[in-house]
């Protein structure tokens, strides 16, 4: 006898004797109930409240459907989730975990869904810096900048000795028609070249540039206003700049040793510096020989350019044999001798800024900070801040809450994948909304973890 075929099943092959069939009758299900960890973070740490501060609105407020506070949460927890398109938000605007966290389960209007869509979306990422007849939310550029800043100074209860800032910049490739894009020889491509400063894993600074520029253009300037906004709340902690050879240069240097900042910066070789360690190069390639292994040699003497330097400055010279070639790298520091010695200043002090490295891949492949492909700077600009703002958040979320547990180092895209990526079932009643993940889940225990140290940092 023939079955009845049902259209809205889909049949499988069976197992243990049982028919197997889907269909898409589940009802309000997400695939984001770890997003509600995020929202428990901003909570804590009042972010996207105050990144919405940033933004003025000058929409007539009665016919105002979706507020900047709400767009703003919609988009840096949707790049945390890993959405890294606006086209995404024409179904997320309908997720009932994102509207939540937006505290709006149903829209004002009929026509409306609870949280925005891309073309609204898009209307907040290309706001100016003042508003206009089509521009009606505008944002002010030195708020945003500040606001990093502010959220590093609230990471700490108490302020530290001392602190030590890595700058480095990279490339941003682009591959259509933006506005200020230059083909970059080094990097072999037509990009941008963002600038970014960190302490440790805390973002302090991402600055959108054209790639005609020497890496270290802007950067006094940066320095310069994150280390007014650090001493004015931290008057006594001593501050350590850090950067490979690029930042290396007169208008930096002298603005540090001008400012009670140190500097530890690499130095380009030349044949002036290798003449210098010539007697190292050779102890270490005897002693190569010798041990059939790399061999390392320092030297710290006092050095000073031909006429682009100001003075003499300290530089410590590594004279190092890799299987049988040598391998010079040079640095130049502020600090003393009687601070750091120069093999503990070149291996524990400066190559520790390679870690930054990493801060960056996490920003451009976990959280698309290079996803810069709007027309103009200013927006692209703006883009870059919303992806660092959920890095913010990304890493507010690991120091509260996953302290000490199996993900206190893990990147951001593994803890999306783990705690964030989780699906539930989202039933609403009149009491209460109930969000039933899934009981297989491995990571509940992390989860219970980071919800009551968050609770708790939220008082």
């Amino acid at each position: 006898m023939q079955t009845d075929c049902n259209p809205a099943l889909f049949e499988f092959p069976p197992v243990g004797g049982r028919d197997v069939v889907a269909s898409f009758d589940g009802g309000a299900i997400t695939s984001d109930a770890g997003a509600l960890l995020l929202g428990q973070t901003d909570r804590a740490i009042r972010l996207t409240e105050r990144f919405a501060s940033c933004f003025a609105d000058t929409r007539t407020a009665e016919l105002v459907e979706h507020p900047v506070e709400t767009m703003v949460m919609q988009r840096v927890v949707g790049i945390a989730l890993g959405y890294e398109d606006l086209n995404d938000h024409d179904q997320l605007r309908r997720d009932p975990v994102l509207a939540v966290l937006a505290g709006k389960l149903e829209a004002q209007r009929s026509d409306c869904a609870p949280l925005a869509g891309k073309s609204t979306l898009n209307r907040l990422e290309l706001s100016r810096a003042e508003p206009t007849r089509y521009h009606k939310v505008s944002h002010d550029p030195a708020a945003i900048e500040s606001l990093f800043v502010d959220l590093f100074l609230e990471a700490h209860t108490k302020a530290p000795k001392q602190i030590i800032l890595d700058l480095d910049a990279t490339d941003d490739p682009l591959h259509g028609n933006q506005e200020g894009k230059f083909f970059h020889g080094y990097y072999d491509c037509y990009c941008y070249l963002p600038l970014y400063i960190f302490c440790g894993r805390h973002l302090l600074a991402a600055k959108l540039r054209r790639s005609n520029i020497d890496g270290a253009a802007g950067s006094v300037e940066e320095v310069a206003r994150i280390v007014a906004q650090i001493r004015r709340r931290w008057p006594r902690t001593r501050i350590l700049l850090r950067g490979d050879s690029g930042f290396t240069r007169e208008t930096l240097m002298a603005w540090c040793e001008a400012n009670r900042v140190d500097y530890v910066f690499g130095l380009a070789r030349n044949d002036r510096l290798e003449k210098a360690i010539i007697p190292e190069l050779i102890t270490a390639t005897i002693e190569s020989i010798r041990t059939g292994r790399t061999a390392r040699c320092f030297k710290d003497f006092s050095y000073t350019t031909l006429d682009s330097w100001s003075r003499e400055r300290r530089v410590i010279g590594k004279a190092e044999v890799t299987g049988g070639e040598a391998n010079p790298r040079f640095v130049v520091t502020s600090l003393k001798r009687s601070e750091a010695g120069a093999r503990h200043l070149y291996e524990k002090t400066y190559c520790a800024r390679g870690d930054m490295e990493n801060r960056i891949k996490e920003c451009q492949l976990d959280l698309f900070a290079d996803r810069t492909s709007t027309a103009t700077m200013q927006a692209n600009q703006l883009r870059l801040w919303f992806a660092s703002m959920a890095y913010v958040l990304l890493c507010a979320l690991r120091r509260i809450g996953l302290a000490h547990s199996q993900f206190a180092d893990a990147t951001c895209g593994t803890i999306r994948l783990k705690l964030l990526k989780l699906g539930a079932l989202v039933r609403v009643s009149v009491r209460r909304i109930k969000i039933a993940m899934a009981s297989a889940c491995p990571w509940q225990d992390e989860f219970a973890l980071a919800h009551v140290r968050l609770r708790n940092a939220i008082g």
